[in-house]
């Protein structure tokens, strides 16, 4: 099916001016010759941090360096979401045995209808990856050894809920505390992580990354075992314990939204030999053949690639291409991560066909404490909140009618709850001065954020 996007805009413009931070090792993402199938990884650890508290395992942090580029990128008016409370089922990517045509709903495809009455669209949010580092975890962490996240989200929680449907990337597996709570180089979280996701009001959990074989087969059984037994309602994609989970299609006022989330690799750690599908990968043949199957029972597909090379602030050759196979098959919207630090947002053409596709290449960290110093770490700090609206046009097609993204600004104090992930909008010079990653990059400041959401975004954010 074609879909046309719908927006008052006449023109978008895209320079993109590269320029190097003085960081001297390579990132974790290799371009391989396409067709792509998984592309390995591997990252030097700059140092690592103990924490014997937290679990019997060592806990080590991130260490993180790169290039940094500047960009200038796409403007346009920005978004506000509607407030509609939403419930989704557990499911996923569509297997590839079961690719259907026509209208009629599919015995795989799980969907839940929304409430009668309401306008006929549909807002929906994402932001980007929950990046549990170990001062995030300290953080977090109680007297009685449980653990709240629930800080991290109080500045942000109402423009969550605010929408009809919010996604967020879950960087680290969620294997609980019988795995041992860790840091970098291979992470893992506790239960309480989903938690607090829920409270915060997200509805979809985007779960194919790098890291998600950290903890190997276990990670994932945990992880999914957990999202099953404690919250049903909550959509996991990109991790299957189950070969045959079918397409997770939302639907609100007759409009349906397909969608797919995909990993580029698990940093060289091989899928387990009883379990090939626990994660999902960008694989052409899988990838394509789950979006035309999604076409053809959705009116609307997303996708939500993790992609890209680390710490750049513009798309790779990599992204690019898979930005030309998501176009070529009708894909309508590409909500990206990974990369750690903010990407352009771009609206796309298929010259042939005229169909048209919106891309966030990558809304960056939600959250984040790296154990990196020197220029570029201030990039990591900022975040973006993709929001779209969309809606039914005359013809019947379901267009995006409003696209927007908000700047958020990850705040670090020492102690517990001293991480908060602010709007830009609510921030403010002083803030940013009390803000400790200024010990690890003192070019961070208010004015360091608003000038880079310029250069990566333009009027889009404003």
């Amino acid at each position: 099916m074609r879909k046309v996007i719908i927006l008052l805009i006449t023109s978008f413009s895209l320079s993109l001016l590269a320029t190097g931070c003085g960081q001297t090792s390579q990132p974790d993402f290799a371009i391989e010759p396409f067709p792509i199938e998984a592309i390995s990884t591997e990252t030097t650890p700059s140092d690592a941090a103990s924490f014997e508290e937290l679990s019997p395992d060592t806990i080590s942090s991130e260490a993180i360096s790169s290039e940094a580029i500047s960009s200038e990128a796409i403007s346009s008016e920005a978004i506000s979401s509607k407030a509609t409370s939403s419930e989704v089922l557990p499911s996923d990517a569509a297997s590839d045995e079961n690719q259907a045509t026509g209208s009629e709903t599919p015995s795989d495809v799980t969907w839940e209808k929304k409430s009668q009455g309401a306008p006929k669209e549909i807002s929906l949010l994402m932001v980007g990856d929950i990046l549990l580092h170990v001062p995030v975890e300290k953080s977090a962490r109680r007297e009685d050894g449980s653990y709240s996240y629930d800080a991290i989200f109080s500045k942000t929680k109402d423009l969550i809920q605010a929408a009809d449907l919010a996604l967020v990337n879950q960087e680290v597996i969620l294997g609980g505390t019988e795995l041992g709570i860790s840091g970098y180089p291979a992470f893992n979280a506790p239960y309480e992580v989903g938690d607090d996701l829920v409270e915060a009001g997200f509805d979809v959990i985007c779960h194919a990354t790098n890291h998600a074989l950290d903890k190997g087969k276990k990670g994932v059984t945990n992880c999914l075992d957990f999202w099953k037994a404690s919250y049903p309602e909550i959509t996991v994609l990109g991790l299957h314990d189950n070969p045959d989970d079918p397409l997770y299609i939302f639907e609100k006022d007759g409009i349906k939204i397909a969608f797919l989330n995909y990993t580029y690799g698990t940093n060289g750690i091989p899928l387990p030999e009883d379990m090939p599908y626990a994660v999902d990968l960008l694989n052409k043949s899988k990838v394509v053949s789950d979006i035309q199957y999604a076409e053809s029972v959705a009116d609307f597909t997303v996708v939500c690639p993790h992609w890209g090379t680390e710490y750049r602030l513009t798309a790779d050759a990599s992204q690019e291409k898979w930005t030309k196979i998501f176009l070529e098959n009708g894909v309508d919207l590409v909500l990206g991560t990974h990369p750690h630090v903010i990407e352009p947002v771009e609206l796309l053409t298929d010259e042939e066909t005229g169909h048209s596709m919106l891309v966030y290449y990558s809304l960056g960290n939600f959250v984040n404490w790296t154990s990196s110093s020197g220029d570029g770490i201030a990039n990591r700090m900022v975040g973006g909140m993709a929001q779209v609206t969309l809606a039914r046009s005359e013809d019947g097609d379901v267009t995006i009618s409003d696209y927007g993204v908000t700047a958020l600004v990850c705040h670090l104090t020492s102690g517990q709850d001293g991480v908060t992930v602010w709007p830009l909008s609510s921030y403010h010079e002083k803030l940013a001065m009390e803000n400790e990653i200024r010990k690890q990059d003192p070019s961070f400041s208010y004015s360091y954020c608003t000038e880079l959401c310029d250069r990566v975004w333009g009027d889009l954010w404003n």
